[in-house]
């Protein structure tokens, strides 16, 4: 399977075989970094309205406008279904902005962070250094790895695991199987927790289906929230997560005031809204097909 982006007359369309027959088209102004890496297609655009655009393979990983929202729920709906979260697991995304919300609880302890492609890390604190400021926190220790390979090596050591993975094409085609997701369980510590990258239940049910019925499989506690985000295709994508203790569907604890006010999107309301699924979506999770 290849993706590609598309320049046409000055617009940018992302055209994927995994959302057939639809696209999202931003102008934009200037090409600012493309390069091919030992992995995938590396392209950094400045569009018109929105900032700064990562695109990896012809696929849009965030821009500088909305990249809030993705960043916020992928790492304040786990940490916060945690009662006490202080080691904590990152895998993938390169360009540092879940590893800047994680940055923002003062009692996590530490944040391994295992990334494959180190050039999405140099090209994000290059171009995006209002995202790659992740990095700089103490606490951080980046490892260059496979992701799968970490965590299998990393058996009953956090209390916490994000996975920001790309789209099961490419190098984040293996974040998507079921040998992954059993080794993430193992990666836990005791009342542990998983939250996953979890495609749209518009575009690709099928997908969405299969990491239901994994997460499903292996935690007594599951469940799927969904987050706006309005430049990836379709508008909106999922966090899949799974709990060995910790119920997800509300914070276990409040939002510091402090931190609160930095935030643009998360708020414990937002929390326990985006586990309020369409109809259709509520069956898929229980294992009811659409």
């Amino acid at each position: 399977m290849t993706n590609s982006g598309i320049i046409h007359k000055g617009w940018f369309s992302e055209v994927c075989p995994m959302w057939e027959g639809i696209a999202v088209s931003l102008k934009v102004d200037e090409l600012l970094y493309s390069k091919k890496s030992r992995f995938q297609q590396i392209d950094l655009y400045q569009t018109l309205s929105h900032g700064r655009m990562l695109v990896l393979d012809g696929i849009i990983q965030l821009t500088e406008r909305d990249e809030f929202s993705y960043q916020e729920m992928m790492a304040h709906l786990p940490l916060f279904s945690h009662p006490h979260p202080e080691n904590i697991l990152v895998i993938g995304g390169g360009d540092g902005g879940v590893l800047r919300e994680i940055n923002r609880h003062k009692d996590v302890r530490f944040i391994d962070f295992c990334e494959i492609d180190e050039e999405v890390i140099n090209v994000s604190k290059r171009f995006l250094p209002s995202i790659a400021c992740g990095f700089d926190d103490p606490r951080v220790t980046v490892h260059i790895n496979d992701g799968a390979a970490f965590v299998r090596e990393h058996p009953g050591c956090y209390d916490v695991i994000i996975v920001d993975s790309s789209d099961p094409v490419g190098p984040g085609e293996v974040l998507f199987e079921n040998q992954f997701y059993q080794d993430l369980k193992y990666a836990l510590k005791p009342g542990g927790l998983i939250a996953t990258q979890g495609e749209s239940f518009f575009l690709h049910p099928d997908w969405v289906e299969k990491l239901m019925g994994i997460t499903r499989s292996l935690f007594p506690i599951y469940a799927y929230a969904n987050i706006i985000v309005p430049t990836y295709t379709g508008g909106h994508i999922c966090v899949c997560m799974g709990s060995l203790g910790p119920k997800l569907r509300a914070p276990a604890r409040s939002v510091p005031e402090v931190l609160q006010s930095q935030l643009k999107y998360y708020s414990s309301e937002v929390h326990r809204a985006a586990f309020v699924l369409p109809y259709f979506a509520e069956k898929m999770l229980k294992g009811k097909g659409i």
